[in-house]
């Protein structure tokens, strides 16, 4: 990194009149400081010293500092602890007074560039991984990111992925069928895992393929790819998170797996739009290219039952002696606020579904962090409705061929299952009966979302156009901690006035590169 800095950021020094800790019993420098940005060790700092020794106390870690003017002549440094001190950081700060107005202009300019370039990491030679605290770090909870990385760093947890044949068999298909968009092209994999995208890649020819792994998995990557010598020649596993490592080259596509339940889960297509941003040349390809969150209102009397029983153990009024009732209403509720994940009969969807679409290439990272979809369904069948189930699909748009990866429920099963809202207060329709709602997501340090859902069934038969809605139900959820229910579709009888929806049926549509700019074009036809 030294090296790197000395190129555009040359150590910068400044010699200020004095400089004096915020502490009750410091003492202004009767001689004069020199103040010098550097960046020795990968960690840029501001570092006060006299010309013979530094002045103990007064190295400020750029990463956390800000500056703050308090006259044309003055100014206060507030940072944490310096990196001097491994044992503790604490907040601490400087006065720093400067001999005239001119030097206090051009002090105040280079901080912010050293803390815009240099901690942002612009700077970092190829290959290197920036200390600076990274984008990830900035908003994912420590606990949750070192969780996540131990269990995908376990190979059992890949081999679980490795056997979903369908997700694992769709992607080899929509990478070894578009040939044309590998051969020869540079390839960044994010979030490799075991490599074996990777791998696929350069079986397709790629000219070079980078793996990025943060986990502790990028070992075991290496030893697979080693192990497959032809192939092995041509990929680099890089070990770090793509928000912070650094490559020597641009990447013509990235391909990665960053799906999870409800395709937002983990927040890992947050990383995959920032190494888009980072990595990808212009125009290139992204494989996946779109993300469709499928949705449509169920109806399930088992699994609403099933849930409300959980809370009965909460009713007994003497477990040794002790009255559990008052807790009931809230183990109902926690119950309730749990997403179900299992794989269902289509035949339990009250209407066609509706699909909110995400395209990759083109959405903004901060967009992701608050997704808000409005609902409206027309159910096809007079019944109680449960909650809203939804689902996602992934389209590869390859040049050669377009394939579809779905989850959707009637289709072969995946580790991703479906997931289903369940509302504790079901809502009652009416075949033709109009259903609106609002699905709104909202993105939490852990590595996941809050689902806040709201249905509503409004006025049905004549007069109904004067009147409004006339039911109303709505739950709130955590996406990080699912029931995890996963049970085979149940049988299931269609009523006499319902006919099963084959929207949901996904398949490998052509779609040209210009539809993606139309959502609308992305749904998938009816058959027949």
């Amino acid at each position: 990194m030294e090296a790197a800095v000395g190129q555009k950021h040359k150590h910068l020094e400044f010699v200020l009149a004095s400089v004096c800790e915020l502490s009750a019993s410091a003492v202004p420098s009767s001689v004069p400081v020199v103040a010098r940005f550097c960046a020795d060790g990968g960690v840029a700092e501001l570092r006060f010293h006299t010309e013979s020794e530094s002045v103990d106390g007064f190295n400020v870690d750029l990463r956390t500092a800000q500056l703050f003017k308090l006259g044309p002549l003055q100014s206060v440094c507030i940072s944490e602890g310096s990196n001097t001190n491994k044992e503790k950081s604490y907040s601490r700060g400087v006065t720093i007074q400067f001999g005239n107005v001119e030097e206090s202009k051009d002090f105040h300019s280079a901080f912010e560039q050293w803390k815009n370039e240099v901690v942002q990491g612009t700077c970092l030679p190829n290959g290197e991984i920036s200390a600076s605290r990274s984008k990830f770090d900035d908003k994912i909870e420590p606990s949750s990111a070192k969780m996540y990385f131990h269990y995908y760093g376990q190979l059992l947890h890949q081999q679980n992925m490795l056997q979903d044949y369908v997700r694992t068999g769709t992607y080899y298909a929509a990478v070894i069928e578009n040939r044309a968009d590998f051969t020869g092209r540079v390839v960044v994999d994010v979030g490799a895992g075991s490599g074996i995208l990777s791998l696929f890649a350069a079986q397709a020819g790629a000219k070079h393929v980078y793996a990025v792994e943060a986990s502790e998995m990028a070992d075991y990557a290496r030893k697979l790819i080693a192990g497959n010598p032809a192939l092995a020649q041509r990929i680099t596993v890089i070990k770090g998170k793509v928000e912070d490592v650094e490559l020597p080259e641009k990447a013509e596509i990235l391909i990665s797996e960053p799906m999870g339940t409800l395709l937002v889960n983990e927040r890992m297509l947050e990383s995959y739009v920032i190494a888009r941003d980072r990595f990808l040349v212009p125009n290139g390809k992204m494989f996946p290219t779109v993300g469709r969150i499928h949705m449509a209102p169920f109806s399930d009397e088992y699994l609403f039952v099933e849930i409300a029983n959980k809370a009965l153990f909460w009713q007994q009024q003497n477990y040794y002696g002790v009255d559990l009732t008052p807790l009931y209403g809230s183990a109902f509720q926690g119950y309730f606020s749990q997403p179900v994940v299992d794989a269902f009969d289509p035949r339990f969807l009250v209407s066609p579904p509706i699909c909110h679409v995400l395209n990759f290439t083109e959405i903004k990272e901060e967009s992701l962090y608050e997704i808000d979809i409005p609902l409206k369904f027309t159910a096809s069948v007079g019944t109680r409705v449960h909650g809203l189930a939804c689902w996602f699909d992934v389209l590869f748009n390859g040049s050669t061929v377009q394939r579809w990866l779905t989850t959707a429920p009637g289709s072969p099963t995946t580790h991703w299952y479906q997931i289903r809202c369940l509302l504790s207060q079901p809502i009652y329709v009416m075949a033709g009966q109009e259903i609106t709602g609002r699905l709104h997501m909202i993105a939490h340090n852990a590595q996941s979302y809050t689902i806040y859902l709201t249905l509503s069934a409004k006025m049905w038969g004549p007069g109904a156009e004067q009147g409004g809605i006339i039911q109303t139900s709505s739950c709130k959820l955590d996406l990080k901690e699912p029931y995890y229910r996963m049970s085979q579709p149940q049988p299931y009888m269609l009523a006499q006035d319902q006919q099963p929806h084959q929207l949901i049926q996904a398949q490998d549509i052509q779609i040209q590169g210009d539809d993606l700019e139309e959502p609308e074009l992305l749904q998938q036809p009816s058959q027949s």
